[in-house]
């Protein structure tokens, strides 16, 4: 057994070529081998959002505050309020942040395959964030 203690890991600043905006990232777990499966919580500032990506196995999003929006490549931006849980298929091309007015927090859960959790793209576009 292995007891991850509350304040014992820094939190980090999201960095600028994943993410725009401000967001903080505290990570919450990432098992050694075999097993693969992480988690961190992340907490958006209004109109903070993550690049488009994709992960090779999905990621679930468990909302936890505030009001965010997330979109998969060619659908409507869906609004995300606490309580919502997300599910992003595997290799689906995607974004989620804060919206523009409201901060939001959720916790990101993801597995590795072959050492690598997420691709990441390119920046979501203020046209693209804003409509």
């Amino acid at each position: 057994m292995d007891i991850t203690r509350a304040g014992s890991q820094p939190s980090g600043k999201g960095p600028a070529d994943w993410f725009t905006g401000s967001v903080r990232v505290d990570p919450l777990f990432s098992p050694p081998d075999p097993a693969r499966v992480a988690g961190a919580h992340v907490t958006f500032e209004p109109g903070a959002r993550t690049a488009w990506h994709t992960h090779p196995l999905g990621q679930t999003l468990f909302v936890t505050a505030g009001l965010g929006w997330a979109q998969r490549e060619g659908g409507p931006v869906e609004e995300l309020r606490p309580g919502d849980v997300v599910w992003f298929p595997p290799g689906e091309r995607h974004w989620h942040g804060a919206t523009a007015t409201t901060g939001m927090s959720h916790i990101a859960i993801q597995e590795r395959l072959d050492g690598s959790t997420v691709t990441w793209m390119e920046h979501v576009t203020e046209g693209q964030y804003r409509r």
